[in-house]
């Protein structure tokens, strides 16, 4: 039981750390981009290298290996994403008084390259997984995945806590594609999948608790299934999206300054998008 409560608490601290941290860089200044996705383009490579070590090793050791190694892999495609690197074909805000099927093709359009990228991270990873002992980061990606879209969806659609102060400088327009007001239908499903989802997994995860086969692979999952419930309920929280990284605030003055990355960018998506994301 220590274990399980000790990995719980490790990926609650992943989520808060890692979440700041992807933010904290989007704030600051443009001339920094480059080096900071440098950077997490070198820790992918090493995560690469650690999901394939991973997939025979199906202990409490592997399970982690896995799951560290996949959130960098997502903390990657966070990171070009929120430098404005790699986002989508359409860069500017929505049409005003837009709405219906057309401005749903123009939000889809803003975030069109992530998304590609994301689909194919998610095929490199399940080639490296594929009939492996342990696939925990195909899993831990696939529910991250699952959780972003729901989230994306529901933003779109509508939901009082649209977040826009947590986009930094660079990705302001996309704020035009949020609705902000009451819940749409689309809203409690969401809860319901997320909540249904972690009750499941913590319950395979008590179950496989005696045997050892998978059970710290499946705490860290119902974790983070968890705590996608949690950040969904935030879209309906009267806080501000940053309340639990007020730390990211000291930035947000001097964030509006920063352009976004321009075509060097465009560059880095091409060839990203060649071989994987």
């Amino acid at each position: 039981m220590a274990l399980h409560a000790g990995l719980a608490l490790l990926v609650i601290a992943l989520w808060w750390s890692t979440t700041g941290a992807i933010f904290l860089l989007g704030r600051l200044p443009a001339r920094t981009f480059r080096a900071s996705i440098a950077v997490t383009t070198l820790l992918l490579v090493a995560a690469l290298v650690a999901i394939g070590w991973s997939t025979d090793e199906v202990g409490t050791t592997g399970s982690c290996v896995a799951f560290a190694a996949a959130i960098t892999v997502w903390g990657w495609l966070e990171t070009t994403f929120l430098l404005g690197a790699i986002t989508g074909p359409r860069r500017v805000a929505s049409v005003p008084g837009l709405g219906g099927w057309a401005h749903f093709r123009h939000a889809f359009a803003a975030v069109l390259w992530h998304e590609l990228v994301t689909v194919a991270a998610l095929l490199v990873v399940a080639l490296m997984c594929w009939r492996a002992a342990n696939a925990g980061a195909l899993w831990t990606l696939l529910l991250l995945w699952g959780m972003r879209v729901s989230a994306k969806l529901n933003l779109h659609l509508g939901v009082p806590n649209v977040g826009a102060t947590m986009l930094p400088a660079q990705l302001r327009y996309l704020a035009g594609y949020f609705r902000q007001g009451r819940v749409s239908a689309l809203y409690p499903v969401s809860l319901l999948a997320c909540a249904a989802l972690g009750a499941a997994l913590l319950r395979a995860a008590w179950r496989a608790a005696g045997t050892g086969a998978g059970s710290a692979g499946l705490t860290l999952l119902a974790t983070l299934a968890l705590l996608g419930l949690f950040e969904h309920l935030m879209l309906a929280m009267p806080l501000p999206a940053d309340t639990f990284w007020s730390w990211m605030r000291k930035r947000r003055a001097g964030a509006g300054d920063a352009p976004a990355l321009q075509r060097p960018a465009e560059a880095l998506c091409n060839a990203a998008a060649g071989p994987r994301q």
